[in-house]
């Protein structure tokens, strides 16, 4: 008969063994999971001619109003031969036209939800009443419609729309709901820069993807804990897409319209270029740069020179984001992708030189500012709140500058974004701003440890009853509740409860 402590020695070695197994099973999974996480589509080739979104149709009323008509839809793409995907979009089945209007004309939206899902049209970077802002407080049911109207009153800018659904923006935008936004002001007109929409003045949608058979997949991958990140790019829904230039120069109006990766633009060959414009309008002066880093949400206008017959490739390189190397690894820091591709006629038309002074600084500098408040931002909350539509987080008062401090206190990248107003940065990280963060900017990024000071003010019109909203522009976190609310009112008037909201 076997003694128990001998059964019991083999107990424990099975049970060795066993443990060893699972060890050894699981450093396995987590060096192939790491080996496999980084993405380069570095030297593709560029078989697709850039799609250029088409300027949307609009009709002028008696009294001057300018009006444009978006229906969201659902439908198919075939990004490749052969592949439709399911896809959704503005007036077609993917993206939207470029609205264009000009500083001081009244528009008007009409807008109809033909989705199987109520959503909202929010005008990121827009100056407008908050009934008008298209955030998660004005929804358009299936079927239903909604006809915001403003006055633009802002500068020359690239701005964009996009929806705003409570816990599904980023499923929304993913699926292809975005457009641009372009205003055009007397001061921009009247400067010498590459201004022929679609020919030497482009924009560039870039949107990162996974195809999987008939749909557009949305899976998060393992410790992608930034949201979703694909392993394919768009440039205005055109996969692998290059460029015919005709012009020494050329104005690429970036946007970052992808749910959570960040991008660090560069061009294959290291090419200097001149930024002229950020979020929300022209720069005070150009900047020559080789690389500008966009999140989600940013944009930049950067003007590029060719030479007759040459091509070159605006690529996205590593991205340094303060991470540590496993936290980098997974937010997308390794991943490189070649994602347009230029190509210069033998033959150039000459381009007027750059001018030297672009317009005034347009944001305030805080210098008159009434108050300071904090943000501390994480993935659970800003300033530990998980959002509540029925809650006002932010009083501030109409005709008034603030200054607010906002600090990234996770240890994951976040971004911050502000409904209604452009932004001054005042200092960065302890120091005085880069030059891609000296212009007017509605959305800044934050590393982990990292803090801005920005001044804002708040022209209003006043509602008390309908807020605005800041949150982290990474759509993922933004659902999860990294979001808050701000009311602007008239001075000694206090905070309403939000439209359909009610206690």
């Amino acid at each position: 008969m076997v003694s128990l402590p001998r059964r019991l020695r083999r107990v424990l070695l099975g049970t060795g063994a066993l443990v060893v197994v699972l060890l050894t099973a699981i450093a396995g999974g987590v060096a192939w999971t790491w080996s496999t996480a980084d993405i380069s589509t570095v030297g593709i080739e560029f078989t697709r001619p850039l799609s250029v979104p088409p300027l949307a149709e609009s009709t002028v009323e008696a009294d001057g109003t300018r009006v444009f008509s978006l229906d969201m839809r659902s439908g198919t793409t075939a990004f490749e031969d052969g592949n439709d995907i399911a896809t959704w979009g503005f007036n077609g089945s993917y993206l939207g036209p470029t609205l264009r209007a000009s500083a001081g004309e009244r528009v008007r939206v009409n807008i109809r939800n033909q989705l199987p899902e109520a959503s909202t049209v929010h005008w990121h970077g827009m100056h407008l009443p908050a009934a008008m802002d298209g955030g998660p407080h004005q929804m358009v049911e299936p079927g239903a419609s909604w006809t915001p109207e403003w006055t633009v009153a802002q500068p020359a800018s690239t701005l964009w729309y996009h929806p705003h659904p409570h816990g599904a923006t980023e499923d929304h935008v993913r699926r292809g709901l975005a457009g641009m936004f372009l205003i055009d002001d007397a001061a921009a007109a009247e400067l010498p820069l590459p201004n022929t929409y679609g020919v030497d003045d482009l924009p560039v949608i870039v949107q990162d993807v996974r195809l999987r058979g008939d749909r557009l997949d949305g899976t998060h991958g393992i410790f992608r804990d930034v949201g979703f990140l694909g392993d394919r790019t768009l440039v205005n829904g055109t996969l692998a897409p290059y460029h015919e230039v005709g012009d020494e120069l050329v104005r690429l109006r970036l946007l970052n319209a992808s749910t959570a990766r960040i991008y660090t633009f560069a061009f294959d060959d290291a090419r200097p270029f001149a930024l002229i414009g950020s979020d929300g309008g022209l720069l005070e002066r150009p900047a020559t740069l080789d690389r500008v880093q966009l999140s989600p949400g940013e944009r930049a206008e950067i003007v590029v020179r060719m030479r007759p017959g040459e091509r070159t490739v605006l690529r996205s390189e590593r991205l340094d984001a303060g991470l540590d190397f496993w936290g980098n690894r997974f937010a997308g820091g390794d991943d490189r992708f070649d994602i347009l591709e230029l190509r210069a006629a033998p033959t150039l038309r000459a381009s007027a030189p750059l001018p030297v002074a672009l317009v005034p600084a347009s944001t305030p500098d805080g210098s008159d500012a009434v108050t300071e408040r904090r943000f501390d931002l994480t993935l659970s909350g800003i300033n530990g709140a998980e959002m509540a539509m029925d809650r006002i987080d932010t009083t501030v008062t109409r005709g008034t500058t603030e200054i607010w401090v906002v600090r990234n206190t996770d240890g994951m990248p976040h971004n911050f974004h502000v409904h209604d107003v452009q932004f001054r940065v005042l200092d960065y990280d302890g120091g005085a701003p880069p030059p891609a963060l000296t212009g007017p900017k509605d959305t800044i990024f934050l590393p982990p440890n990292t803090t801005a000071r920005l001044a804002l003010r708040f022209d209003g019109p006043a509602d008390p009853d309908t807020p605005y909203m800041y949150h982290c522009h990474l759509l993922w976190h933004e659902d999860l509740g990294m979001m808050g609310q701000f009311v602007v009112v008239e001075p000694g008037q206090q905070a309403g409860t939000p439209h359909g909201h009610a206690h």
